[in-house]
Order: structure tokens, then sequence, then C-alpha cells
């Protein structure tokens, strides 16, 4: 007897860990073995963008775990209309998420962190705001207090993927910084919290 959930958070855990060809195998054994569960396909699709753009697959592995948690029909709507629109085709696929967003925020490809709580503010919260803007724009961030403080939002608002590709991009910058390292901790002991809850 297969134990779904073990294997579907060992998926996961190689996912995000950027071991992309392991995940698809798990995602790929679990969506045979149980055809009637819809998320199982997303995951593996989420595999095939990784290899074409690695940030917008986190970005989307982050926003489909969040979402299904509140709509799984909505989540799942979304995540197909956006991969199977164009069958594959990942540039095309881009554009549409482009498209989404645009059609939500008129955007442009950065902005500035002063503006983006702006739009905190109108959206009525981070996580709303983010959704947004996470696969059309950057946020463009010119402090470091202002880089702190945007992944601490991240890492409080379950965005804990993108939360790591921003501090392992910036990590050379302030690699001797303990309020690096303080994020980082505060991601570990999430993660930890999730996997228990599972």
């Amino acid at each position: 007897m297969i134990n779904a959930n073990r294997l579907f958070n060992e998926a996961n855990k190689f996912f995000i860990e950027s071991n992309y060809e392991k995940a698809l195998f798990i995602y790929s054994q679990l969506s045979s073995q149980f055809p009637d569960n819809r998320e199982y396909p997303v995951y593996a699709l989420l595999c095939d963008i990784a290899t074409e753009d690695e940030q917008k697959a986190q970005s989307l592995f982050d926003y489909f775990s969040i979402a299904k948690e509140e709509d799984l029909d909505d989540a799942l709507q979304y995540i197909e209309d956006v991969i199977n629109a164009y069958d594959g085709d990942i540039d095309k696929m881009m554009n549409l998420l482009q498209e989404f967003t645009e059609a939500s925020i008129d955007s442009l490809d950065a902005i500035k962190y002063e503006d983006f709580k702006s739009l905190i503010k109108s959206r009525g919260s981070f996580r709303i705001a983010f959704e947004d803007i996470m696969f059309s724009t950057k946020v463009a961030i010119e402090t470091k207090e202002d880089f702190f403080d945007f992944v601490d939002k991240l890492i409080e608002n379950d965005f804990n993927n993108t939360a790591y590709s921003y501090l392992d991009g910036f990590n050379d910058y302030f690699a001797y910084d303990t309020k690096i390292e303080e994020l980082y901790k505060k991601l570990e002991e999430k993660k930890l919290a999730v996997n228990n809850k599972q």
C-alpha cells in the first residue's frame, strides 16, 4: 500500500530543494497511482516549468500551495488555465501569466518597495498585494531595512520558497549580517512546523 502523503511530502521537499527530476518522478508516480487526484498532475507540470524558469515555478508552487487551502477548485482552475491554455508552450504560458497579473494591477517590471507598501494598504493585506504582482513584477528593494522587512513578510505569509530565493539572491551582499541568519532560522522553523502538521 502506497503512503501517498509521505510520498507527496517527499516530492514537495525535492521540489523546494530544486531537485526537479526526483520531484517529477514521484509526482508522476502519484498521478498514475491516484488518477482521481487533481493536484498531483499540477505539481508535475510545475517541475516542467522549473526547467525553463525556476523562479516562476517556485512562485507558482507557493501560490498553489496557499490558494488550494482556501479554495482547491479556484486554485486548480487558475493554475490549469495558465498551464493548459498553451499546452506546454512555456513562453506563451508566461505571457498569459503576465496578462493575468496586469489585469489586476497596471504594473511595470519593477515596483519600488514604498509603492508596494501603498499597494498593501489599498489591497488590505500583504498576501493579496503580493499575489497581484508576483508573476509579472519584481519588487525593487533599495535599502537593507526594506529587504529584511519584505523577506520577513514573505515568511509570515507562507511564501517560503520565494523568501528563500530572495535570501539566496542577496546573501552575498549581506553575508555577515545576523538578520540574514535570523530570517533563515525563521524559515527553517516554519518548514519544521509545516512538516510536523502533515
